[in-house]
């Protein structure tokens, strides 16, 4: 079969709906939505991040992730410190790095559920192929 390339994007589109609507269901029992996990993953990984990265990676506005994060630290899940000149930096609080991991558990047993009928090699090749495919913006 010839794929044209709207219909792989709508394949691809499907296919992060399924893992967005599976998360969420997982993540729940922890009180978690997938994009706060998301903030606390991206978090552990970069330690200290402004709102505006962080915004970045979640995807989102920076004027949304300014009314997550302070939901997210009146839960106790996240920190906001201050940074240099008026910059606010964040951090993970105990409780937030316990829920990151346990969450990452639940992720990553989503991901293998989703990819469980692929080989190692055509994982492999699906994840050149998509690195391939997300080089230099065409539209930047």
């Amino acid at each position: 079969m010839k794929y044209r390339p709207g219909e792989v994007s709508l394949a691809v589109k499907r296919l992060q709906y399924r893992h967005h609507r599976a998360l969420n269901r997982v993540l729940a029992p922890l009180g978690l939505s997938l994009v706060q996990w998301d903030t606390l993953r991206h978090l552990h990984r970069h330690p200290d991040a402004s709102l505006h990265e962080l915004a970045v990676l979640t995807f989102q506005t920076d004027q949304s992730f300014g009314s997550l994060a302070t939901r997210m630290a009146e839960r106790g899940l996240i920190e906001r410190v201050p940074g240099p000149g008026r910059a606010v930096r964040h951090r993970l609080t105990e409780e937030g790095a316990r829920l990151r991991a346990e969450g990452q558990e639940l992720v990553d047993g989503v991901a293998e559920a989703s990819f469980r009928g692929l080989t190692q090699a055509q994982l492999d090749q699906l994840g050149e192929l998509l690195d391939r495919a997300l080089g230099p913006d065409p539209t930047a």
